[in-house]
């Protein structure tokens, strides 16, 4: 089907941002803008039929560049936190901005997600690949990394993230997508009756700063254990702050394989998550606090949405015992993500 694009404003430097809507035949809808790479919009049917937008965001472009928690974004140069802002790197040691607490977060105080990526809808498929060379010494990570992100909406209502990159220098890489998702489309208040599992066993300790202690601890028997379905808000109260963890997935390698599902009873909406990265981080929403006003004038409240960012460990510059990140001159980063969206109990 022809992908849409329409004007969605002009940046605070007067640079023109497009909207690209994406829609297959089943009447899904994804919707990206070419600022930060962010999903506006994912339009997907109820039980009744009924199409509702089950990710938070905004209407407007001024509101995404004033300061808000990453609402569909791509995230990079290298997503989730790095202690202290600081890594060594074949014997060099760099310090990158500290903008959350102590640590990094999520590509320092100007990344992926604050940049105009170069954007063009793919002839012959449904998709929009985006592109962006983040140069050498920006937010002081070394390296040209020429970056390639692509989104296809396919007939089996998978929204496909396919993650690419190379680089002139050895440099770290962990890209993501940010968005936040209430598969309920506003009927409910949080996300706290939405049915989770995730397909790992152990998850990534983390210490008062959510910065990794290196630990990978089991799951069984304990409030972070969703290898079977649980609600989400079952046993909330018993994890300090609210889910904001780093799940590592049963897998080999980098194999294509199921992270997790979530389903909404009250919609029947459910959503499985695909990948070949070695983790998934699942936030659920815990510094939403109303401030935030979004889409259709609804109020952002604690838990209203939840994120399954998946990644390869936080803080994996710091810590050799978690899969590596570093990227080098002549290797290609790969990695690919799929939402696949469904409706549970569809009737006869």
């Amino acid at each position: 089907m022809e992908i849409l694009e329409k004007p969605f404003g002009l940046t605070s430097n007067g640079l023109e941002i497009t909207k690209y809507t994406l829609q297959n035949l089943n009447g899904l809808q994804v919707s990206v803008i070419n600022y930060g790479g962010i999903i506006t919009t994912i339009l997907t049917p109820d039980l009744q039929g009924k199409l509702g937008d089950i990710v938070l965001g905004f209407d407007s472009l001024d509101a995404y560049e004033e300061d808000h928690p990453y609402f569909g974004a791509l995230i990079g140069r290298v997503g989730n936190r790095i202690a202290k802002g600081k890594f060594t790197l074949d014997g060099q040691e760099y310090q990158v901005a500290v903008n959350n607490g102590p640590n990094s977060l999520h590509g320092g105080l100007k990344g992926f997600d604050k940049v105009v990526w170069e954007a063009e809808a793919m002839p012959g498929s449904n998709s929009v690949r985006l592109t962006y060379l983040s140069k050498d010494g920006e937010e002081n990570y070394p390296g040209n990394l020429s970056c390639a992100v692509i989104y296809t909406l396919t007939e089996d209502n998978e929204l496909k993230i396919d993650y690419h990159a190379t680089t002139d220098k050895p440099t770290p890489v962990n890209l993501t997508n940010h968005s936040y998702f209430n598969l309920s489309a506003g009927e409910e208040e949080s996300i706290l009756n939405h049915e989770l599992y995730l397909n790992a066993d152990k998850y990534t300790v983390v210490d008062e700063d959510l910065t990794p202690t290196g630990e990978l601890r089991p799951v069984v028997g304990t409030e972070m254990d969703f290898t079977s379905p649980k609600i989400i808000g079952s046993r909330i109260a018993h994890v300090a702050g609210g889910y904001d963890h780093n799940y590592v997935l049963n897998k080999n390698g980098q194999e294509m394989s199921v992270a997790g599902r979530v389903y909404d009873a009250v919609t029947g909406r459910e959503m499985e998550v695909y990948t070949t990265q070695p983790g998934v981080q699942f936030y659920s929403g815990n510094f939403l606090d109303g401030s935030l006003t979004g889409k259709y004038g609804k109020v952002y409240q604690k838990h209203y949405g939840f994120c399954l960012e998946t990644q390869h460990f936080p803080d994996a510059p710091n810590q050799p015992a978690f899969p590596s990140i570093i990227l080098r001159p002549g290797e290609e980063y790969q990695e690919t993500t799929i939402y696949k969206f469904t409706v549970r109990n569809l009737p006869v």
